[in-house]
């Protein structure tokens, strides 16, 4: 059984008892904002790389060796696929005791935070973040190993989540 699954049947199995939820989740999306900055690096970085490959190569060996420019380009058009298919990956769901975060492609990812074991509910957001208009949500709690994010959200609802998460993590404490 899969636990990512959409149809949720693998989370509430896996929960088990009385605490289980046996409505599906509700899953979020992340917006394409986050898509088009990975993206933009991913052009950024390749034609950097490209540049990099094509000249200091042709000046330094043989003008033969500028052919090593080709590289770069091929892993654009592959990175710009897999990109795609890493942020469909991502998902959230905020559900009465807990909150879940779907990820991954080939290695799947599903991290269940109870609201009362979070500790600490941040929005951060770099200057390239800032610049498209993204913010992430940071949760910690008293493991670091299972501290979890939400990547690319809109300011807004990353900050409306943050009050969210921290209402029902106070409401639902487990005294820690």
């Amino acid at each position: 059984m899969e636990t990512g699954s959409p149809d949720g049947t693998g989370t509430a199995g896996a929960t088990g008892g009385a605490g289980a939820v046996a409505d599906e989740p509700v899953w979020t999306g992340l917006p394409p904002g986050l898509l088009r900055m990975r993206r933009l690096l991913l052009v950024v970085w390749t034609g950097l790389l490209t540049i990099a490959a094509g000249i200091v190569p042709a000046l330094l060996l043989a003008p033969a060796w500028a052919a090593s420019a080709l590289l770069p380009p091929a892993l654009l058009v592959w990175g710009w696929r897999m990109l795609e298919r890493n942020w469909r990956s991502w998902r959230y769901a905020e559900r009465a005791d807990d909150l879940l975060i779907s990820r991954g492609v080939l290695w799947r990812e599903e991290t269940v935070v109870p609201y009362g074991r979070m500790q600490l509910v941040e929005v951060k957001s770099g200057p390239v973040e800032r610049h498209f208009g993204l913010a992430r949500v940071q949760l910690h709690t008293a493991a670091a190993a299972t501290d979890a994010a939400v990547p690319g959200l809109d300011p807004k609802e990353a900050e409306r989540l943050r009050d969210r998460l921290t209402e029902l993590g106070e409401a639902r404490s487990a005294g820690l």
